[in-house]
């Protein structure tokens, strides 16, 4: 067991929910409530790292964050900021690919309450801030459960991604994915196996906690 990889992954994903989740929670809610001629194209945008291969994603990021560029350079000179193979690269990385994995679940839990509900709550005096976190947060919870566990899922079993942007630095870009990777090189098969049974047993973790999530019915239904 590379336990080095296994920090790495874990830190990962840990640190991509934790920034993901606020700017999650805030973009869900607005494509839930906002009328919007223009939310469908925000919507396919959104859907664009499910859709291309994970290389390619992992490509055009190693383009756009490389000191050759002008984001790269520009933030290179300015704030001395190395994202290419670094882990701070590789979470701005994580954070741009896990995206839809949060914002897909809680924009269904925040449009499954009814309009009715928030006006009431305009209406018995709260502000819409208030009204958001007395009501709507907690009653968006099972999607929240949904997009945090997919989101770490998604992170701890990423291959392409972390490959093309952090490359294979031990103990700083190095996780379980590229680990299991380097044993299957290796032929060490037994060391491979045990690293891919991590991965499942978080994986049927994860699954686990988005069934239980859903069998929390939307208010609509109820």
């Amino acid at each position: 067991m590379d336990w080095q990889a296994a920090r790495v992954s874990l830190t990962l994903a840990v640190c991509s929910a934790a920034l993901l989740l606020p700017l999650g929670v805030w973009l869900a809610r607005w494509l839930a409530v906002t009328p919007w001629r223009g939310r469908p194209v925000v919507e396919a945008l959104l859907m664009l790292p499910l859709l291309l291969p994970p290389t390619v994603v992992g490509f055009y990021l190693l383009i756009t964050l490389g000191q050759g560029s002008a984001v790269g350079g520009w933030l290179a000179r300015a704030l001395g900021l190395r994202l290419v193979f670094s882990f701070e690269g590789l979470l701005l990385a994580s954070v741009l690919v896990n995206l839809p994995f949060m914002v897909q679940p809680l924009q269904r839990a925040f449009a499954a309450i009814p309009g009715s509900l928030r006006e009431a709550a305009w209406v018995c005096g709260l502000s819409p801030w208030r009204a958001f976190w007395k009501i709507e947060l907690p009653l968006a919870w099972p999607g929240l459960l949904a997009g945090v566990a997919l989101t770490m899922a998604h992170t701890l079993g990423e291959f392409g991604v972390v490959l093309m942007v952090g490359g294979s630095i031990a103990g700083e870009t190095k996780t379980l994915s590229i680990a299991i990777y380097d044993r299957v090189q290796a032929f060490d098969m037994p060391a491979a196996h045990v690293m891919a049974l991590v991965l499942v047993l978080a994986s049927l973790g994860a699954l686990a906690l988005v069934f239980a999530a859903g069998k929390a019915r939307p208010l609509q239904e109820r």
